[in-house]
């Protein structure tokens, strides 16, 4: 199997986040046309946030802060949420003539105390190994300790990466990478992420905003991998190797 590569794309790119539950459909479809030609020619795992599809009833919830029986309706009604996102996703996907298919962290993952224990690599690497797109989502996954945790994209990708040797790792996002005072900051290290204001996600999101995606990309780091965070519009410009404007986190 030729070099793997994992795509990240954000919540606040796939929904209009600002509207609960607002698939952004023409948005997809346009990503979905430029995707389509390297998710044919490269073994591509795409990972998605939930957006407005899946926050909202998380939080609505308390799902983060774990579930028993009290709470353990959330558990279906956050998952049919970011399900319904995935699947438009994928169907869109297909429509372009990728042989995409869905995978739910919520059927194949589990986790202890809010970390994955194990995310389906396996079945990935078998998906890859045939020419199909996997293409996984923040979700509801149980856990060992507290019933039933959110486990967003952004743990999902380092893990993806890791298990299975990704040599290129993109997140997009609708910022066009970490900012400081207004500019994008173009490399973060553990030496200097200590000085940088990584601020909040504006929008509801039980799963960290911008730290939280630059915290999980310093633990690939750890793993030797590096990661680049970008605009949406860079896409294009990270598939193909590019200059891509953004931050490098290495």
């Amino acid at each position: 199997m030729s070099e793997i590569t994992v795509l990240k794309l954000g919540g606040s790119v796939v929904t209009k986040k600002s509207e609960a539950g607002v698939i952004d459909t023409a948005r997809i479809r346009e990503l979905a046309a430029q995707i389509a030609p390297v998710a044919k020619s490269v073994p591509l795992v795409i990972v998605h946030g939930a957006g407005s599809c899946g926050h909202p009833e998380a939080k609505a919830y308390h799902i983060q802060d774990g579930v028993t029986e009290k709470n353990a309706e959330g558990i279906a009604v956050t998952h049919f949420a970011v399900r319904r996102l995935n699947e438009e996703f994928v169907a869109l996907l297909r429509e372009e003539g990728v042989d995409a298919v869905c995978m739910h962290p919520f059927c194949s993952s589990l986790a202890q105390n809010g970390r994955l224990l194990y995310s389906g690599e396996e079945q990935i690497k078998a998906m890859l190994n045939l020419g199909v797109v996997p293409v996984l989502h923040g979700d509801v996954v149980m856990d060992t300790v507290r019933g039933a945790v959110i486990v967003s994209g952004d743990q999902i990708v380092p893990a993806m990466a890791k298990a299975l040797g990704a040599t290129r790792v993109g997140v997009a996002t609708d910022v066009p990478g970490v900012l400081s005072e207004g500019s994008v900051v173009p490399v973060i290290t553990r030496e200097n992420v200590g000085s940088i204001d990584l601020g909040d996600s504006s929008n509801t999101d039980v799963t960290g905003g911008m730290r939280g995606k630059v915290e999980e990309l310093l633990l690939l780091a750890d793993a030797g991998i590096s990661s680049h965070l970008f605009h949406i519009s860079r896409v294009m410009d990270f598939l193909e190797d590019h200059e891509h404007g953004g931050t490098t986190v290495r």
